[in-house]
């Protein structure tokens, strides 16, 4: 009998198989495209970048390369993925073709991203249809996270400058539609900015907030079953005065700092004016009240706004602020919504949480680092990249149900899109059978299955 030696069986490799895919998984984002209809909207919105006798389609192309972002890819140069599996991607642009295009539409500015975003917003009404109830508006409304992201930058790029946070790189502003507790969400604004670019500046929190809003169904861009949430960040009276002029009138949860003059109101609060918070099941919050301030504290900010305190005792080994107040730590916001518990509204308030596993998940699909040297050409990169968190959201709303709804971009990943296949003859038919032991092929084909049930677009 012979030993084996290590912890791991010794494999023999040999080149030259035949029909195998790599990442055949990944036939869920191809049938979402189709399904979703956004390969002949972006082709139709980039029909004047086309050149006379080109070969490869530029909506194509660009979609061929947030494919490859949504699968990890962090560069132009990764579409090669898809190029290795035509069978499943199609004919795939050569690099120098890919690179070619993003400058074509770096150099038209403003042109081509309203070209981009108007097929995005097109694509993303006919998928809420679609999704029917489990779309983010399915109960009326929409809420829309907006907050800012860090991209350090390795190198010499355009408009790369100096962090708060010591870095060095860009401080984009973001924007996206919350699924809720059974879902992801969904990009509708990216704002590239300079490292340098402040945090509550009102003028880029009032344009990413256009942007959003733009990318909404007609009925949700005014009104106030659409609600902005925002960080401290918000909180100034440029933007909140912006979300609620006339002819606007959007809900808004924004986060306040904690003034002096806040401090002190605070501190007169009797004890009796205090409210549990609760928790997302309707449980008490342990150790957590919240209360509403009134007063010569709201002037100068529009009418109608509430201004609402929490207080909670700090986590072990929390430090507490200036702001503080005997031993509890104070977080403050402001809104326009009416008629709710303030218990109620402090927890919406607090769910904006999620927007941080929407930046997270969007530093593990391509914003990782701008990979592209101008201003330019890195605001198209962020549109890809856009695209490919969309795909990546849309797919699990339409196909996965669920704990598989709420898996992020890493999970998918790892789970469905690496599951190997075999392209397999019979008669005149193509098809890819799927590992059998891989225990979430058969979420990949109830997936499929639920996919090739929605109508065809057009």
């Amino acid at each position: 009998m012979k030993k084996r030696i290590g912890s791991y069986p010794c494999v023999r490799i040999e080149g030259g198989g035949r029909a195998v895919v790599s990442q055949a998984g990944s036939v869920l984002l191809v049938e979402t495209v189709r399904k979703a209809g956004l390969d002949t909207a972006i082709s139709a919105a980039l029909t004047p970048w086309r050149k006379a006798r080109a070969v490869h389609d530029p909506g194509k192309i660009l979609l061929d390369v947030a494919l490859a972002v949504a699968l990890g890819g962090d560069c132009l140069a990764d579409v090669g993925m898809l190029r290795a599996e035509p069978a499943v991607f199609g004919a795939v642009a050569s690099d120098p073709t890919v690179s070619r295009l993003i400058d074509s539409l770096a150099a038209s500015g403003e042109r081509a991203l309203r070209a981009i975003r108007s097929a995005r917003v097109e694509v993303r009404q006919h998928v809420w249809r679609l999704a029917g109830g489990k779309a983010p508006d399915a109960g009326g409304s929409v809420t829309v996270d907006l907050d800012g992201v860090l991209v350090v930058a390795h190198s010499d790029k355009e408009d790369a400058a100096p962090t708060w946070k010591r870095t060095y790189g860009h401080h984009p502003l973001m924007g996206f539609v919350d699924h809720g507790p059974g879902g992801t969400g969904e990009p509708v604004a990216a704002l590239l900015r300079p490292g340098n670019a402040g945090s509550n500046t009102a003028a880029d929190h009032i344009t990413a907030t256009r942007l959003a809003l733009a990318q909404l169904p007609a009925k949700y861009r005014r009104g106030r079953q659409t609600l902005i949430r925002t960080d401290s960040a918000g909180g100034t009276h440029d933007f909140v005065a912006w979300l609620t002029r006339r002819g606007r009138w959007l809900s808004y949860s924004v986060g306040m700092v904690i003034t002096d003059a806040i401090h002190q109101h605070v501190l007169q609060v009797p004890a009796s004016a205090w409210t549990p918070a609760v928790e997302a099941d309707g449980e008490i919050r342990d150790g957590a009240w919240v209360t509403e301030l009134t007063g010569d504290v709201l002037d100068g900010w529009p009418n109608g706004m509430r201004l609402i305190v929490r207080k909670e005792r700090p986590h072990p080994g929390a430090q507490l602020r200036l702001t503080d107040a005997d031993g509890m730590r104070l977080t403050c916001f402001a809104t326009n919504t009416s008629g709710r518990p303030i218990a109620e509204l402090e927890l919406r308030h607090r769910l904006r949480a999620r927007a941080e596993d929407r930046i997270r998940a969007a530093r593990s699909t391509g914003l990782r680092n701008l990979p592209l040297h101008r201003t330019a050409q890195n605001r198209i990169w962020l549109e890809i990249v856009q695209i490919a968190l969309d795909l990546l959201a849309w797919m699990p709303m339409l196909a996965l149900t669920g704990t598989a709804r709420l898996w992020e971009p890493r999970r998918l990943r790892l789970r469905l899109f690496t599951t190997a296949g075999q392209f397999v003859t019979t008669g005149r038919r193509w098809i890819l059978r799927l590992a059998g032991h891989w225990p979430w092929t058969s979420h990949i084909t109830a997936a499929l299955e639920r996919l090739a049930l929605l109508p065809n677009p057009g």
